[in-house]
């Protein structure tokens, strides 16, 4: 029987997606559940399953092309056997494929625009998976054994022209629209994280035991930043159209670099979560957006913005609006200064907090008084668990 293959049923806020690489070709059995063609969003990567085992008839959307919603990708035979190469040359393919299937849909993409062997490019990705960053390595080494007439000029320089993606385009479309809709303004402090590494130093094993996850510094600058946002809602609030809208819950987006870009998994009801919980839903969806297994729908929504530049060696910066929340935090380096603690000098783990907000809906005294809580509450944990 044939069986048609047809995008999923987009989001709302998703009209269309482009059909990034086919895994099979017309002829090649499927497995019912395999994944058969990668769909690009603004927002992720879709893996398309095939609906039934049999051998993939036609395919009728072409790489590179537009889809919508219900429309036929192809079709396949159910039940149907495919062949199968019987020589040693027809096995070279099916390795490269097997090895293309370990890397990200970002990496995918490349290794197929620039026609590499997959099981050539050497991984560093966790569990073998071949990276973007391993794709663009690949493609810098020069051939080992190009002919000599082949070799650029002396003093030539290279370089690679690849197209944006649908994600990066899109973030390149929100910073802009956030900056050009937005009266955006960053207000700074800092806070003395000598007491959150007390109380992780002491619990950090008892924690991992009783739940099963480490201890970080998320949890407690979630859990800072909601006991923050209850006591100044106009940060926790977003725009739509001439109205503001003040939420009544806390949906905290929690931005992760991933290979693609920028993607901002959001946790909803973090009041509601304990520490553990928080520190879990972190690590799943941090996991889950790198390997592309993430949805549209945990991308979706959130009412304010946690990112962490910090990672990274950052030790000030000024983020942009989620746009249509107002409100984003920052997180920086934990670094050793000396201040001034009763009127001795001493070293201290110190890290800059930012806070960008839209000026047009947050007073600047909401903002800095939000820090303020947010450094009260970290330099005095007791406090988040007393809701004082």
């Amino acid at each position: 029987m044939s069986i048609e293959v047809k995008v999923p049923q987009l989001p709302e806020s998703v009209a269309d997606a482009t059909l990034v690489t086919w895994r099979k070709q017309p002829g090649e059995a499927v497995t019912r559940g395999e994944s058969l063609v990668d769909l690009e969003t603004d927002k992720v990567v879709l893996e398309v399953p095939a609906p039934a085992s049999g051998v993939l008839l036609e395919i009728k959307m072409a790489n590179g092309a537009t889809v919508t919603s219900g429309q036929v990708l192809a079709t396949l035979e159910e039940g149907a056997v495919g062949t199968v190469p019987a020589t040693a040359a027809a096995a070279a393919p099916a390795a490269q494929s097997s090895a293309a299937d370990k890397s990200g849909p970002a990496a995918r993409r490349l290794i197929e625009e620039n026609k590499l062997d997959a099981s050539k490019i050497a991984s560093t990705g966790k569990d073998g998976r071949v990276t973007k960053g391993d794709v663009i390595q690949h493609l810098a080494k020069p051939a080992a054994a190009a002919p000599a007439v082949a070799l650029a000029p002396a003093g030539a320089r290279a370089e690679q022209r690849v197209p944006m993606t649908r994600l990066r385009a899109r973030i390149a479309e929100r910073l802009i629209q956030a900056q050009a809709s937005a009266a955006m303004l960053t207000t700074f402090n800092e806070v003395d994280l000598t007491a959150v590494n007390e109380l992780r130093s002491r619990y950090k094993d008892k924690f991992e035991k009783a739940h099963g996850v480490k201890l970080g510094f998320s949890s407690f600058f979630i859990k800072a930043a909601i006991e923050a946002l209850k006591k100044f809602p106009a940060v926790n609030a977003s725009i739509d159209g001439n109205d503001i809208v003040y939420h009544e819950f806390y949906d905290i987006g929690v931005a992760v670099s991933t290979d693609r870009g920028l993607m901002v998994p959001v946790l909803r009801n973090v009041e509601n979560l304990g520490f553990a919980e928080i520190e879990s839903a972190v690590s799943a969806y941090a996991t889950r957006a790198r390997d592309g297994s993430i949805t549209i729908e945990e991308l979706t929504g959130g009412t304010f913005t946690i990112t962490n530049g910090g990672v990274f060696g950052s030790l000030i910066s000024t983020p942009i609006l989620n746009m249509p929340q107002v409100a984003i935090l920052g997180m920086h380096k934990i670094q050793d200064r000396a201040v001034v603690v009763n009127g001795q000098i001493v070293i201290r783990p110190m890290m800059y907090l930012a806070l960008t907000y839209d000026h047009r809906i947050v007073d600047g005294r909401d903002s800095v008084q939000f820090l303020v809580a947010i450094k009260d509450a970290l330099e005095d944990p007791a406090r988040l668990l007393l809701n004082v």
